[in-house]
């Protein structure tokens, strides 16, 4: 089925790649980005060579201040901020953004006939859960956010499903796991530490870089969306898990030998100690619920990192 499909924070990292997805299988898609720091407009130069333009139609704006919402089957929510020490040193926008943006989105919804009203999918995160030591955090594990930035995301979360309660809207809400790609924006772990081997400088680790994270395939977390909205279960939340966990020191340990060669020394490409506040020593989720639906990751850390480090070297991002 040809679904019309509103994507906000299309020109982000997972924006992007959920708005290609969409539209190489024939879907028609309403792109809508604030332009914002991490975005990349050059993103839409691509989509206009490489798409019909029939197919999209952007709209640069705040999911804070979108005064009306297209009739479409499906909103898929990826405007955010995301980034954890940007939270810890000024939450205002992530609040702004993250909570009161959501809850804008979900005005607009809840203003339509019951017809019109799209199925809305809220991409939160496995952050929302907190630490968990062993094991993993299913879908039914209460919330315990340590950053601002899961916070936020948390209550987001909170607000969708009171508002499917309240008003009848259909929802999902997809927790994934730490992604990782090509045109991630260089704040995040793995284009960062490219970025400083690039110039010269240490890569800087939290700590002692023993926290643990679960990596998915920025290909597989859009696979799972769309397996979400084609199959899943309304009024569902789904979590998606990585292909592989691994401590953040051990992926730029990755990243130093690819970038390096095998007999370089990744300590020595290390600043450590820095601090990170409520930091989460490991987040790990399950997924037999998407798995359920058919779903798999295709995607490996250890094979995909050698191609993220040469093809992010050929040019530098900063």
């Amino acid at each position: 089925m040809t679904r019309v499909v509103t994507v906000t924070g299309a020109c982000g990292f997972i924006g992007r790649h959920v708005v290609e997805a969409l539209l190489t299988r024939g879907d028609y898609v309403y792109a809508v980005d604030a332009l914002t720091y991490a975005a990349d407009p050059s993103v839409l130069d691509d989509w206009a060579r490489t798409f019909k333009p029939s197919q999209i139609k952007f709209m640069q704006a705040n999911i804070c201040d979108l005064s009306t919402l297209p009739d479409v089957d499906v909103i898929i929510n990826l405007a955010a901020e995301t980034h954890v020490d940007s939270s810890i040193k000024d939450s205002k926008r992530f609040v702004e953004t993250n909570i009161l943006g959501v809850h804008h989105l979900l005005e607009l919804v809840r203003a339509k006939r019951g017809y019109d009203m799209p199925h809305f999918i809220q991409i939160s995160t496995d952050e929302v859960y907190g630490d968990i030591q062993h094991g993993d955090s299913t879908e039914t594990a209460p919330l315990a956010p340590s950053s601002p930035y899961a916070a936020s995301k948390a209550a987001a979360d909170h607000l969708v499903a009171a508002w499917a309660r309240t008003y009848g809207l259909h929802y999902n809400i997809v927790r994934p796991s730490n992604c990782y790609g090509r045109h991630q924006y260089p704040e995040k772990l793995i284009p960062k530490a490219i970025r400083y081997l690039a110039l010269g400088k240490r890569i800087p680790i939290h700590e002692d870089g023993s926290a643990a994270r679960s990596w998915l395939a920025v290909e597989d977390c859009v696979s799972a969306i769309l397996t979400i909205v084609d199959r899943g279960a309304l009024d569902t939340i789904y979590n998606v898990p990585g292909n592989t966990e691994m401590s953040v020191r051990g992926v730029a340990s990755l990243i130093v030998e690819a970038f390096h060669g095998p007999n370089a020394e990744p300590a020595n490409f290390f600043a450590l100690q820095y601090t990170r506040q409520g930091l989460d020593r490991r987040y790990h989720v399950d997924g037999s619920r998407l798995r359920g639906l058919g779903w798999a990751p295709t995607g490996d850390l250890r094979r995909d990192l050698p191609r993220i480090v040469e093809a992010e070297r050929e040019t530098l991002r900063w």
